[in-house]
């Protein structure tokens, strides 16, 4: 089974993680490709970080097309899963960009998995629940077994 993470890049060391123990379980597992850019030691998190400060970020998605690439990722994908964790005072955040991927998916027909419940804080929190999500509530076990 092919699984598309989708999360804040400030998840970048917790993607790392679930996506090793995917692969352990013998998933077929894509992340982020700033993710792998940051794990890899070309930039780092800081770097990111001050760049989407600085509103410079756009360049760098720009440059390299990623959030295209990210959608074909997902189209070739059986299902993505959503590293939701506590960001920005909201509990179980999911951004912008995140949401446009589960969005993706959704008219794809693919699952949608969140490793946390769907945040209630979020002005497009009812778009979230409309997608009917899979809620896993940290047990990665439950995936494909629901």
């Amino acid at each position: 089974m092919k699984i598309v993470i989708c999360a804040s890049l400030d998840f970048t060391y917790e993607i790392k993680k679930i996506a090793d123990q995917l692969n352990k379980q013998g998933y077929e597992v894509t992340i982020p490709k700033t993710s792998e850019v940051i794990l890899n030691g070309k930039v780092s998190l800081e770097q990111i970080k001050r760049e989407r400060e600085a509103g410079q970020i756009s360049k760098r998605t720009k440059k390299y097309t990623i959030i295209k690439y990210y959608f074909e990722k997902i189209k070739d994908a059986d299902a993505i899963l959503v590293l939701n964790y506590d960001r920005k005072g909201i509990k179980n955040y999911i951004g912008g960009n995140t949401f446009a991927e589960m969005a993706v998916a959704f008219y794809l027909g693919k699952p949608i998995y969140l490793i946390n419940p769907i945040p209630e804080e979020l002005i497009y929190t009812d778009e979230i629940k409309a997608m009917e999500p899979i809620i896993l509530n940290g047990n990665l076990d439950l995936i494909n077994q629901l």
